[in-house]
């Protein structure tokens, strides 16, 4: 009898160890130096990158075509998911119609608004293609299209909801088929503009950001203070060898129609891309790491300015 009760004493010391053991183990876990704990808010490249090579799966995103009406259901559906307020702003402008994606996120009148802008629209023919037989075949956008639209859905998913600022992530249509018989260049930024209710403290334009070899260059028509800010980020982030404090083109692309109305705007792009409006504009030109630079930039100055570091 006596074995018998030493049996079970020896038991429920060992199981009581156990718990308290356990116990200690959740403590020190909970007492993880905040250096240890993971970043939230980091842009995820890899993600952005998926979301491009998506677009490229589609098609062309020609405006009328089955891709175009694809691609922005699917812009619709990835901004809505993360809690995005977001519509579809259809407009007939000089007989196109646009069909821009606005992705909302207000913290109220106040707060200053900002505007992240891509197109999302590709090139009907490759005119700068080099084999002439291929110039009638429309565009691919891994690059140009694809990669600023990839850039503002990572942002719709990671930027924090209690930034101090009315966020809008803007897709902008029929941005690329100018000079072209019927076409325009920034048709959907110049429509959107025009029926600008509210005036954006400042608007930045990400443009053929995946360039496997990125440099960006200040762009000419660009806001200089508004520039200078985003490419102090990128100083401070160690990008100096990507973002380059030098002036170089000066170039249409959808902050024109912002800088013409007196809106501080900036270009981010890099027009040193070999592939632009050529069949070669495809995935194996473009990087993850690209999206993930830009990105970070971008995320980076917003929390900065807006909300504080992640």
């Amino acid at each position: 009898m006596r074995i018998a009760i030493n049996s079970e004493s020896h038991s429920y010391n060992y199981l009581l160890k156990l718990l308290l053991f356990a116990f200690s183990l959740f403590i020190l876990s909970s007492c993880t130096p905040a250096d240890d704990l993971p970043v939230l808010n980091e842009f995820n490249q890899q993600r952005a990158f998926q979301d491009l090579v998506y677009q490229v799966e589609l098609g062309p995103r020609i405006p009328g075509s089955e891709a175009h009406q694809r691609v922005r259901q699917w812009l619709l559906e990835v901004n809505s998911e993360v809690g995005w307020e977001v519509s579809d702003e259809f407009v007939k402008y000089q007989g196109q119609e646009i069909h821009n994606i606005v992705a909302k996120r207000e913290a109220g009148k106040e707060y200053p608004l900002v505007i992240i802008g891509a197109h999302y629209d590709t090139r009907v023919v490759s005119d700068k293609d080099l084999i002439i037989a291929k110039r009638e075949i429309p565009v691919p956008g891994a690059n140009d299209g694809a990669s600023g639209v990839a850039v503002l859905n990572e942002l719709a998913r990671v930027l924090p909801k209690e930034i101090n600022a009315n966020i809008w992530l803007v897709y902008f249509d029929a941005e690329d088929n100018g000079s072209l018989p019927g076409g325009e260049w920034i048709m959907g930024s110049r429509a959107f503009v025009e029926q600008l209710n509210e005036v954006p403290d400042a608007v930045v334009i990400v443009d053929m950001v995946g360039d496997r070899d990125l440099d960006i260059y200040y762009e000419k028509n660009s806001d200089e203070v508004l520039s200078n800010s985003i490419w102090a980020v990128a100083e401070s982030l160690s990008y100096v060898d990507v973002f380059i404090s030098e002036a170089k083109y000066r170039i249409i692309d959808d902050h024109l129609p912002f800088i013409q109305a007196g809106i501080p705007a900036v270009d981010i792009i890099d027009f040193d891309y070999p592939y632009w409006h050529t069949t070669s504009d495809t995935v194996d030109k473009v990087s993850a790491e690209s999206l993930g630079i830009v990105g970070e930039v971008v995320l980076r100055w917003l929390l900065d300015n807006y909300g504080g570091k992640p």
